[in-house]
């Protein structure tokens, strides 16, 4: 007979007896002709189950799943208890317009002054372009979209799909992107641009509408058997703000892995070094606006897949809420864990971009009962008032697991700025059953993404996906109802874990990830490749805010001994997303210069 372990309640579980196990994940790095033939043998009837049999074994899931009795009910998308009112922030409408939004959080910005941006001497030091500084420029007559449309083009045109950098797009068209900008260019002239965003470049990931473009995914087949017939509804609230949708960002196909690996249409290579990848799966949308080839970018954050690639690439990425955006017109508008969020290369520019995008769906209204979006006051260049008060949760234990001691003191550098030079509180945690919540994250994205795609993939689809997306469905399949119901079980044990963690402490630090980018192997290029460790170390600190549904953002705050970059993530209390961005704020004051990517366009060159 096997055994089995009745679960203590959460409300039982003491923390003070929770020790912290490093994760060590099982499973074979394979490239090349050993992966194809890996994949086969996971897709053959009988040898395929006891391959996915022992890998769930020897890496716990079939413990936590089918051998223990977890006393909590299942909850099967998060369920949020009411919150307190943030501090020192404005109070905004939802249901308002972009551009009133906008012009909200333009007043929550220091003013903008073009002697410390756009007339900068560029020999000082490195920094990006921002959205105010494009405004100014359009404004000012020094240039106009119409040129810098001309300009980008002119780039992409020019890549080499089998020389890095491979495509940072999927799908794009220059007289698309020519008309648009023309129409931009004529109100500048005529004195009656829309917005902040008018005639602002933003790349849109292949896994959101954007008319006139087929959704795809990251695959090659999708648009066969979905059609496009009007935009998303963050595209919708874009556009309408006059920004320039450039194009359908490469990504990792269906949002299945996190490097950004892409044998469909070519690897998405890290600006900072052509050798590496991105990370995923937002792996175009983040390179694209790391190279400077336009100012922001939206992206799909199920598991990291924003804030990944942004630490990665040296970015911004922002994680909303579950629920804050609308996910109508994406292909996780049926998800539990994903989002849309804005990358971008600074903080303010992904507030601004924020502000338009964010409004929740009709029936996300009346299901999660978001509290009104807040934004944060950084009127001044030290951030919010507010952000001396707040105590910030750091699992030491945790926040050390990382593959170089070059994150976590860059990561902790910061922390005693921050608690130096503002006043914050850091205060030590404890985080339980980490090894539960990875194996409920994996449950709980992979069994809706597999059961939506499970119509085509009987039509004969499966075999044209790449093959790092069949093993990870070729592990989903083996999923029981009952696992599934067993996860959200769990979800619900580490909902109330961390609402009690967030009586002590404001956010919860962490880095980004935990392995700055990592080399692409030349195998991997043509048909993909599996490397559980590298993933697990990718995601290490990602999945609590997907699969409990909290804000987080990934803020820059240096570089490893390597010259990659490193990021910082902070996750908030449900709909907090206010205080996060504000302290995200400080953080990038506090951090380092900005290093110059091995891989720059510069596209507002008005000297």
């Amino acid at each position: 007979m096997g055994k089995y372990e009745v679960m203590k309640r959460a409300s039982e579980v003491d923390f003070s007896t929770v020790k912290y196990k490093a994760e060590e994940i099982k499973g074979p790095h394979l490239t090349g002709f050993k992966f194809k033939l890996f994949v086969n043998l996971l897709e053959a009837p009988l040898i395929g189950s006891l391959i996915v049999d022992y890998l769930k074994k020897d890496n716990g899931m079939t413990k936590i799943f089918r051998n223990r009795v977890i006393p909590e009910e299942p909850m099967f998308r998060p369920e949020f208890p009411s919150q307190e009112p943030e501090l020192d922030v404005v109070v905004v409408r939802e249901d308002g317009s972009p551009i009133e939004r906008l012009e909200t959080a333009l007043k929550c910005l220091p003013q903008y002054d073009p002697s410390r941006s756009l007339h900068a001497d560029p020999m000082l030091s490195f920094r990006y372009w921002k959205i105010r500084d494009f405004a100014y420029a359009y404004r000012s007559k020094l240039t106009t979209p119409l040129l810098v449309a001309k300009r980008i083009i002119s780039i992409i045109e020019e890549f080499s799909y089998d020389k890095p950098p491979t495509p940072f797009l999927i799908t794009f068209d220059a007289n698309e992107v020519i008309k648009q900008a023309e129409a931009s260019t004529q109100r500048f002239e005529e004195g009656n641009p829309i917005s902040v965003l008018d005639g602002i470049f933003v790349t849109i990931k292949d896994d959101i509408d954007c008319l006139p473009y087929p959704t795809n995914g990251g695959t090659t087949w999708l648009h066969e058997g979905r059609s496009v017939e009007k935009d998303s509804a963050v595209v919708s609230k874009l556009r309408s703000c006059g920004a320039i949708l450039l194009g359908k960002a490469n990504m990792h196909e269906l949002g299945m892995g996190t490097t950004g690996n892409n044998s469909n249409y070519g690897t998405t290579r890290n600006p900072h070094d052509t050798k590496r990848y991105t990370g995923g799966s937002s792996s175009g949308s983040a390179a694209i606006v790391a190279s400077g080839l336009c100012s922001a970018a939206l992206g799909t954050d199920g598991g990291g897949s924003v804030r990944v690639p942004a630490s990665l690439c040296g970015i911004t990425g922002l994680k909303t809420t579950y629920g804050r955006t609308d996910m109508t017109g994406s292909l996780c508008e049926g998800g539990t864990v994903e989002i849309i969020g804005p990358l971008a290369s600074s903080l303010e520019d992904t507030f601004l971009v924020y502000a338009a995008i964010l409004g929740s769906s009709s029936n996300d209204r009346i299901t999660l009962r978001p509290t009104p979006p807040c934004f944060p006051k950084l009127l001044s260049h030290n951030g919010s008032n507010a952000i001396g008060s707040l105590r910030l949760g750091k699992y030491t234990a945790w926040f050390n697991d990382v593959n170089s001691t070059d994150i976590s003191d860059k990561c902790e550098d910061i922390l005693k700025l921050l608690s130096n030079n503002h006043g914050c509180k850091v205060v030590e945690i404890v985080v339980p059953e980490l090894e539960e919540m990875r194996a409920a994250h994996v449950m709980s994205i992979g069994s809706p993404t597999l059961a939506s795609l499970t119509s085509y993939c009987e039509a004969g689809k499966n075999s044209k996906l790449t093959y790092d997306t069949r093993t990870s469905f070729a592990i989903f399949r083996s999923f029981s109802a009952s696992d599934y119901i067993a996860a959200q079980c769990l979800r619900r044990r580490l909902m109330e874990f961390h609402m009690n963690i967030f009586k002590d402490v404001d956010v919860i630090v962490t880095p980004t990830a935990g392995m700055t980018a990592p080399l692409i192997p030349p195998d991997a290029l043509k048909n993909g490749e599996t490397n559980l460790q590298v993933t697990t170390n990718i995601m290490r600190f990602a999945l609590a805010a997907n699969l409990l549904g909290f804000p987080a953002i990934s803020v820059p705050v240096g570089y490893d001994k390597e010259g990659l970059p490193i990021g910082l993530q902070i996750m908030g209390r449900p709909w907090a997303e206010a205080t996060i961005l504000g302290l995200a704020a400080a953080v990038e004051e506090l951090a380092p210069v900005t290093k110059k990517p091995a891989v720059f366009y510069d596209i507002l060159n008005t000297n």
